[in-house]
């Protein structure tokens, strides 16, 4: 089950009150007994929220947790599903297919992933685009790139592509050769490793459950 921060901070102050008034038995509330008690018991109830979110926090930010996908995510099929409760697209997990025709390992699919985000690093690619809520604005928020329909509906068949993974490869090796838009990105002259791993880490982090960030996520073309 799910908790708001306003139902855990409510929650803190009721029980941080029925101990301070357990302890404070016999005392008036304008006793130092009193606030002292309120102050040693608000401190050790907060400090165990603290620590509690910690570790909540920990389980679902980890690779495999339950926001974050597994490595291995990059050899299935990945959609958004509208979730009516939340009002925000979740991410949606399905078959197994490979990843440029290949089915990777737990292990192999961690360095990809990996490579993949080095590569992002050395480039620079902050400076232009978004991820994950960070980065700048002057080019497309990338945090759901994977699932853009953009690569199937136009670079697939400009690149000549036969996979979706081919055409984002292809089109990130040479941008300037297929200009999209008055804003064009540079070479950023990855090798093919680096490119694939770019894609590998592109397509793992559409997975992640962000909440529904970016909102209206293929809501425009």
């Amino acid at each position: 089950m799910d908790y708001g921060w306003i139902e855990i901070a409510v929650a803190a102050i009721f029980v941080s009150v029925v101990i301070t008034l357990v302890l404070s038995r016999g005392a008036g509330w304008l006793s130092w007994r009193f606030w002292r008690n309120a102050m040693v018991v608000s401190s050790v109830v907060m400090f165990a929220v603290l620590l509690w979110l910690s570790f909540d926090s920990a389980a679902q930010t980890r690779p495999g947790g339950e926001r974050i996908a597994p490595w291995t995510v990059i050899n299935h099929e990945i959609g958004l599903k509208w979730n009516p409760e939340k009002r925000w697209q979740e991410p949606v997990i399905g078959q197994e297919t490979g990843f440029f025709g290949k089915v990777y390992s737990p292990d192999e699919a961690y360095q990809l992933v990996r490579l993949g985000k080095l590569t992002l690093q050395s480039r620079n690619c902050m400076e232009c685009h978004t991820f994950l809520g960070n980065g700048a604005y002057y080019a497309p928020d990338l945090t759901r790139a994977w699932l853009d329909p953009w690569w199937e509906e136009r670079i697939m068949p400009m690149v000549g592509a036969e996979s979706h993974e081919e055409a984002m490869k292809t089109w990130l090796q040479n941008p300037p050769q297929y200009p999209q838009g008055k804003r064009r990105m540079p070479n950023l002259h990855l090798s093919d490793e680096e490119a694939t791993a770019l894609v590998a880490f592109l397509k793992w982090m559409s997975a992640i459950d962000t909440n529904g960030f970016p909102a209206h996520f293929g809501d425009y073309k």
